[in-house]
Order: C-alpha cells, then structure tokens, then sequence
C-alpha cells in the first residue's frame, strides 16, 4: 500500500482558525442515579500496560446512570477530551470541527475550531464543495496536547481516502491563553507502520486494510487514550481477531505530529481483550483503570461498558446502553463522575436522522452522567 499525501499545515490559516472559549456557565443540579448493578469478570488472552501504583481513588466496580445533557450543532460525537472538570472538546466523525462545550450546562459550543484549513484540504464536489471528511473517531489528552485520531478505514465501497489516514495534535486551552489550533503537521503513515511492524503481522492488518471498515475482517480505528506511562493505547473496533479485541500500545505518539521527528510509529506488545466477540468503540484512562466501550464491528447488537486494570481480566459492567450509541468518554480526573457520549446521528429529529439536518441549531447528541457505585 502505497503512503498517502500528507496534507499540509498552513500555519497563517491555523492562526485564523483560532478559537476563544466562554466563560464557564452555571451549573446543574444532579439527577438521582439509578441503582448499580453486578459485575461480571471476562477472561484477557495476554497481558496489558501496567497501571500505576496510587491511583487518585479508588477504582469503580460499578456505574449508575444518572442526569442526561444534550448538546447541540453536533450529532455525531465520536472522541472528547477534557479541558477542565467541566469543559471539554468534542470530535464529530461526520464533520471535521472540534467543539468546546460546557459539560455540565449542555447547550451550544461556546468555542470551536475546524481542522480543514489548517491541514490544507482541498474542496470537493461540484453542487457543494466541501472539505473531505475526515471521519474523527477518538482522541486523547497526552500532557499538554491533545490527540485526534481518523478511522484510518476506507469508504463503505473499500475505496482508499487518504484523508482517513491521519493523527492531528492540537492545542489545549489551558496551554495556549484560550485558544485551539492545530500544533505541528497531520501524520499519514500510521497504518503503513502498523502494517509493517513484524509483531502485527498475526493480525493481517495488511488485508483488513483492503476491506471496508464494517465488513467483516475489515479496519477501523475508534479508540485512543494515554496510558499511565505516558505512552497511549490504541483500540481496534475492527478486525477482531479470533473474536478478541485488539489493542495496541503507541510509545511515541508525540514525536509523529512533531514536524522534526516525524516517525515512525513505535508499537508495544500487543493486546487481545475478551469483551463478548466485540471491538473497541472508546477507550479512556481514569482513576486506576481503562474505562471500554465495547462494539460490534458492523452496527449490529448492543454496546457494553467494561472496565480493565490494565493486567488481568476486563470487568463487564451490568449497565443497559440499549438506548445509547456510546463513542466517547469525558473522564477528568478530579471529578467523581464521568460522561460517556452518545453518537446520535441516526436518531430522529423531527422525523429526519439528525446527521441528515442541514441547521447545525437542530442538531443535538446526548452525555450520560455515570456515578461509580
């Protein structure tokens, strides 16, 4: 397979597209959370990255529902990062904006940035042009920075998209005085590296490239978060090889998006997780443990919440997501709540599917409050 173009980063553009976030807004008042339900240990095929040995509480056994927000100008939510213990910055996978919304206050995006033209893309189509889409599907917080990462996965007909074929970093706004931008350069060579890395070659990503990303034994990126060790797990929602979830440590991510280092991707042992013949829709990192969103490869079945201390087993948690398209977590550290994000694209809005509305004013995606216990 051939390397794609990798876009380039227009640094005049970026500054343009800076973005300056509100002012906090009031808080909400907490729902009463359902009751916690039993969990269920699950069997791991290989061991893990180790977790740190303090974490800051102790580690949840269990999750209660609690207060939904909504939130609008987006439908499909697909990776978040924390910004604050309130604020956070959200990815849509049909679009190529990041949204900084109040968490608490749910509402409008009270900031945004688009990545279009800091990474160059051209505009397509005749009637409409428009950037391509870059099919946002997960993202992390790695020290100050935060990482976004593309599906990496082709079209529904196994067409090639090399603008699905990126890792963008940008800035935080705390780092950077209240503004988002693109830092350094889109890198494209992460599937290549994954393919050619001698210790994945059991996997068969080569092949799994060539397919769709929802057919069977295809590839699909949808999960990333920073581990403990300052390195950061990446999780497959497609291939699940041997009906196993496969994870694989990056120890190196900062140096890909860093214009002097550039690559190649470093990669730690591999991972096989049992999570009922699932892939990875959502990983994050919070108070000891790895918090998993668990999918089928192709829409089919429910989703499932497991948690994983990084070594042994992952833990099923008994939690009805029936009504939930889970994609995303918002997981800041000091608080004792989590968000998990719906990606609502599918659902009804006045009778259209939301991802179809062209009024960013109608579109809306949900965050369910989740309380250990």
């Amino acid at each position: 397979m051939r390397p794609a173009a990798r876009p380039r980063f227009d640094a005049g553009a970026c500054a343009r597209a800076t973005c300056v976030a509100a002012t906090a807004l009031a808080t909400l008042a907490c729902a009463a959370p359902a009751p916690a339900p039993p969990t269920e240990p699950v069997a791991v095929t290989a061991p893990g990255p180790a977790a740190p040995a303090a974490p800051t509480a102790p580690a949840p056994a269990g999750f209660r529902r609690g207060r939904v927000a909504v939130f609008t100008g987006a439908c499909d939510a697909s990776g978040a990062v924390p910004l604050s213990e309130r604020q956070m910055v959200v990815a849509d996978d049909e679009d190529n904006v990041l949204r900084v919304y109040d968490a608490d206050a749910g509402g409008a995006p009270v900031a945004q940035l688009d990545l279009s033209p800091a990474l160059g893309l051209p505009l397509v189509g005749k009637r409409n042009p428009k950037p391509p889409e870059l099919d946002l599907e997960a993202a992390t917080l790695l020290g100050d920075r935060a990482y976004w990462l593309t599906s990496h996965g082709r079209s529904k007909k196994a067409r090639r998209k090399d603008e699905r074929l990126l890792v963008v970093a940008t800035s935080t706004l705390a780092a950077d005085g209240g503004g988002l931008r693109v830092i350094g350069q889109g890198y494209d060579r992460l599937l290549a590296d994954l393919i050619a890395a001698p210790e994945l070659a059991p996997f068969g990503l080569a092949a799994a490239a060539e397919r769709a990303p929802k057919d069977e034994g295809g590839l699909n990126l949808e999960a990333l978060t920073a581990t403990p060790d300052g390195h950061a797990l990446l999780g497959f929602r497609n291939p699940v090889p041997g009906g196993r979830a496969l994870l694989v440590p990056i120890t190196n991510l900062p140096a890909l998006t860093d214009p002097a280092a550039g690559g190649p991707a470093r990669f730690g042992a591999a991972v096989q997780l049992e999570l009922g013949g699932r892939g990875v829709r959502s990983l994050s990192w919070w108070r000891g443990r790895y918090l998993v969103v668990a999918g089928h490869h192709a829409e089919r079945g429910r989703s499932a919440l497991y948690t994983w201390d990084g070594v042994g087993a992952a833990v099923g948690v008994d939690l009805d997501l029936s009504d939930l398209n889970p994609e995303g977590f918002f997981t800041p550290e000091g608080r004792d709540e989590i968000m998990l994000l719906s990606d609502d694209g599918d659902q009804l809005v006045d009778g259209q599917p939301c991802k179809r509305l062209t009024d960013p004013t109608r579109k809306r995606f949900r965050g369910v409050w989740l309380t250990p216990g």
